[in-house]
């Protein structure tokens, strides 16, 4: 019996877990045909089948229920081969794929990239915005900034500074409703809420304003639409600082002085402080914050 290639088996697993070619050609980026020919490579070196079609998509058959496990372990050795490979490079020129909150990269990271990429020609970026976590251990990103300590273990992770919140509207909507001059005032004012996340809630709710969902007239979970929501005058929102006070639109309303800062979190995988290309661009990111 010939092995199967590593492709093969990296295809399997990402039909695997999506339950679906359509659905793992929209993680990988592989075509579904392509997906269906590895597919089929694979249980042809290892003669046996190890999914079955059905009305939802794909399934594991018994045979690729057993070997799932195995499949798992050698994307884990190859993630750890292209880890320790990375950090053993002794050249700073090559790509840091960096990972961020959508409104850190929308709003913070271009500058910061932009004068990197002054400094180091021979460095390329590649950002990937986004608010879910990605796994640094399995190569889907170099470095991450993230809004939280991270609990994933393993990993490097240094708080390197705090994005402090304030209180906004847009100015058209107070020359509307009134500018609130007290912190009783503000409870008369509509006020942004999310969807299905509660951190306003519980935040509200910490600073003594007893509100539930029924309380936001207008609520999304998208942190840039919610920016553009608290523009339009659609009500009062907590928005970054970073990007409330810089916006000629809005109008910064300080009468909560205990609103909460997020911290910010640079983390990385371990082996990869050992790169000189990996470091510069760490540096660069922990100088760009506030300590």
């Amino acid at each position: 019996m010939d092995l199967p290639d590593w492709t093969l088996i990296r295809s399997f697993l990402a039909v695997a877990e999506a339950g679906s070619l359509s659905a793992a050609a929209r993680v990988t980026g592989i075509s579904q045909p392509t997906l269906g020919r590895h597919i089929q490579g694979i249980e042809v070196a290892l003669q046996v089948p190890l999914l079955t079609r059905t009305a939802q998509g794909q399934a594991l058959t018994e045979a690729g229920q057993a070997l799932l496990p195995a499949a798992r372990a050698m994307q884990a050795a190859a993630a750890e081969l292209a880890l320790t490979a990375k950090g053993h490079a002794t050249g700073i020129e090559g790509t840091v794929r960096i990972t961020a909150s959508r409104v850190v990269s929308h709003v913070i990271l271009p500058r910061v990239l932009a004068r990197l990429r002054a400094e180091e020609p021979g460095i390329q970026i590649d950002l990937v915005p986004s608010d879910t976590t990605e796994n640094l251990l399995f190569g889907e990103a170099d470095i991450a900034l993230r809004m939280y300590r991270p609990t994933q273990p393993d990993l490097v992770a240094r708080q390197i500074g705090e994005l402090p919140l304030g209180l906004y509207a847009a100015k058209a909507y107070l020359d509307r409703r009134g500018r609130p001059l007290t912190p009783e005032d503000l409870m008369q004012h509509d006020f942004i809420g999310q969807d299905r996340m509660d951190q306003i809630i519980r935040v509200m709710r910490r600073l003594g304003m007893e509100v539930g969902r029924s309380f936001f007239p207008v609520r999304c979970d998208d942190p840039l639409t919610y920016v553009e929501l608290v523009r339009a005058g659609c009500g009062l929102g907590g928005i970054l600082r970073a990007v409330g006070d810089g916006d000629p639109v809005l109008e910064r309303i300080d009468l909560i002085p205990d609103l909460p800062s997020l911290p910010v979190w640079l983390t990385a995988a371990p082996r990869l402080r050992q790169s000189a290309r990996l470091r510069r661009v760490w540096d660069a990111l922990a100088a760009a914050f506030p300590a």
